[in-house]
């Protein structure tokens, strides 16, 4: 068994081939409707983990048209089963990288390129993790059985992965570990132990159409009537709550000389706890009904309908996620560092996950902008980055918090 003061030595002799294996997801174009390329991404993590002794699976998404989820397994010796997630695609579609010239990108400390924070960055801060882990704490490596989970369409909120895992994760699992990328706190990393839930919805409002200037009268304005009710939605917000409503597509009407007859808008709400979010829910749709937009000819009244589209739940903070953030407090006590605790208004595949077993997120490296590939002469834009010194720091906090965590296990 290595010495622990090795570990940070040893994880820095090992970035090289980490970084190398990180170019070569990123400049895999794994836009989620780009099937072939999650694929491609697939198939660099599973050559990447076959030598640590893992078996692959391929679970087809229910999409058609999305690629395959993996699924990576390595069986233990004891009783227990870890499970970690990651995901395969990115936001990105090809012709907007070309575009917008955003490919794999080192400057100074940081990396720029499409997944290396969101979250190809986060597959190998896991992928060094295990690999220091088997290193150094080989009894612990081994008594566990390993379950990684990568999702395929983490980006369109695949409606599959949660039973995926659910399907593969027995009563023996111990926790479930999210690679997101990490907080940045004061002095040190912030894991994340809650999310907000978000609910999507559409609000349809139908009038009556007549000529804008013969008989205008005559009309009910749909747009006017979404128009009224944008300043209702709006106030649905709730900083108290930590509740918040956004109305994010209006559309409506067909032509510049017609009342509009049907104008619509979308939206989404957010909430940490199940409370606020119901009383959001209860809020949006309780604006169904006949509006306050009529016509004066005969009171023909606009009429509204709010409809909820899908919904994931919250992750509140509890029991057994503080119980998984002490291994990793305690960690980062014993190499100098303080870890923080947050909670954050994006989901992640933890909200579906935590209803199931204890889980804990934000394993991943540091860095920032998300979703973004613009970059601007003056520095006012900056496209999705990783910062390449995060990477040893955090693998070496999971390996140390890990090893606390398996040696805690009832044999």
């Amino acid at each position: 068994m290595r010495s622990s003061k090795d570990l940070t030595p040893w994880l820095q002799d090992r970035l090289p081939e980490a970084l190398d294996l990180l170019r070569r997801m990123v400049e895999t174009n794994s836009w989620t409707q780009n099937p072939d390329g999650v694929r491609r991404v697939g198939d660099l993590t599973e050559e990447a983990f076959r030598g640590l002794g893992f078996k692959a699976e391929r679970v087809p998404s229910s999409n058609p048209e999305w690629g395959p989820h993996l699924v990576l397994t390595r069986a233990g010796t004891g009783e227990g089963t870890l499970a970690c997630v990651s995901h395969l695609d990115t936001v990105f579609p090809p012709e907007e990288e070309e575009r917008n010239q955003f490919h794999w990108q080192p400057e100074g400390d940081r990396i720029y390129g499409p997944g290396t924070h969101d979250i190809k960055g986060g597959t190998l801060v896991l992928w060094l993790t295990l690999m220091a882990l088997r290193e150094f704490e080989p009894e612990a490596f081994g008594k566990v059985t390993w379950k990684l989970f990568w999702n395929s369409s983490e980006e369109m909120l695949s409606p599959d992965f949660e039973t995926a895992c659910a399907q593969r994760l027995g009563p023996d699992t111990r926790g479930v570990l999210v690679f997101e990328a990490e907080g940045k706190g004061p002095r040190g990393p912030r894991l994340v132990v809650a999310r907000k839930g978000r609910g999507t919805w559409r609000l349809r409002v139908t009038g009556r159409s007549a000529h804008a200037g013969v008989r205008p009268t005559a009309g009910a304005n749909a747009i006017v009537q979404l128009g009224r009710l944008m300043d209702r939605i709006h106030a649905i917000n709730d900083e108290s709550r930590q509740l918040t409503v956004n109305a994010g597509l209006i559309r409506g009407g067909t032509g510049l000389n017609r009342v509009p007859q049907s104008a619509e808008a979308e939206g989404e709400f957010r909430a940490f706890t199940q409370e606020a979010y119901q009383h959001g829910r209860d809020a949006l749709l309780a604006l169904s009904g006949p509006g306050d937009v009529q016509s004066p000819v005969d009171g023909f009244r606009c009429q509204v309908e709010m409809e909820i589209l899908t919904e994931t739940a919250p992750w509140p903070r509890n029991p057994g996620t503080d119980g998984l953030f002490a291994h990793w407090e305690a960690a980062g006590r014993d190499l100098g560092i303080e870890v923080g605790a947050e909670s954050r208004g994006g989901l992640s595949d933890g909200n579906h996950l935590c209803a199931h077993f204890p889980t804990l997120d934000g394993l991943g490296p540091s860095g920032d902008n998300d979703h973004c590939s613009e970059r601007s002469a003056d520095g006012t834009k900056l496209p999705e980055y990783v910062d390449r010194g995060s990477f040893v720091p955090k693998a070496a906090l999971n390996v140390v918090a890990l090893t606390r965590w398996i040696r805690s296990m009832p044999s």
